[in-house]
């Protein structure tokens, strides 16, 4: 597939903007229905890309050094966030989950990249103990007045551990905290011709980062 988004050119910066911003260049990518629809309703999976939009997004995956999602997308669709449909490395899987609510069962617990996991450590030990030995590496934040993991504070750990170009996917979440924090670097969007009436890529109340 021959795609008009020149991927390279646009993140050959990246580490230079890293070492210089301290946080790596964000790419936000996601897609909607025509009425502004990621799911049908919260937790609910939803197929609304086709073919050469999902080749594109594992393009762009396969063009960042970290990948990463909320827990409620994890809990929802079970992803992988690897590149399988194009020729290129996995990106290194990032997980917001402030209660580590991530499942044992999780396919990112049982991939050939172990996900990092930002979360507030208010946890029992036990489940601590029990994502490390799956490999999983905890990167612990103080939580906002909100309880949740402030996503500025996460973009400059990851940048200390040198990431330099981070794909975002979502859900609803996440891309409401980016967007409306003007945290986005670069926006790729996939419009499917149709309506869902669901959840909304964008909620309407407040900011907040996913749960």
């Amino acid at each position: 597939m021959h795609t008009s988004i020149p991927i390279e050119q646009i993140l050959s910066e990246a580490e230079a903007r890293r070492r210089t911003l301290g946080r790596p260049l964000v790419t936000l990518s996601y897609a909607q229905s025509l009425d502004g629809s990621i799911a049908a309703r919260r937790g609910a999976l939803l197929f609304i890309s086709g073919p050469e939009s999902l080749q594109m997004t594992h393009a762009l995956r396969a063009a960042h050094d970290a990948i990463l999602v909320g827990i409620g997308t994890v809990l929802a669709d079970d992803p992988q966030l690897s590149v399988r449909l194009v020729d290129g490395e996995n990106p290194q899987p990032i997980v917001v989950d402030t209660r580590l609510r991530i499942p044992k069962h999780a396919k990112l617990l049982h991939g050939k990249k172990p996900p990092w996991i930002a979360t507030s450590g208010a946890v029992d030990q036990e489940t601590i103990a029990g994502l490390e030995k799956a490999g999983a590496q905890l990167l612990y934040f103080e939580t906002g007045d909100d309880g949740r993991v402030p996503f500025r504070s996460l973009l400059e750990a990851l940048g200390r551990k040198g990431i330099s170009r981070l794909m975002v996917e979502g859900g609803a979440g996440v891309i409401t905290t980016v967007l409306g924090g003007q945290l986005a670097d670069l926006v790729v969007l996939t419009i499917a011709p149709s309506f869902v009436g669901g959840l909304r890529a964008l909620e309407p109340k407040g900011l907040s980062f996913v749960p």
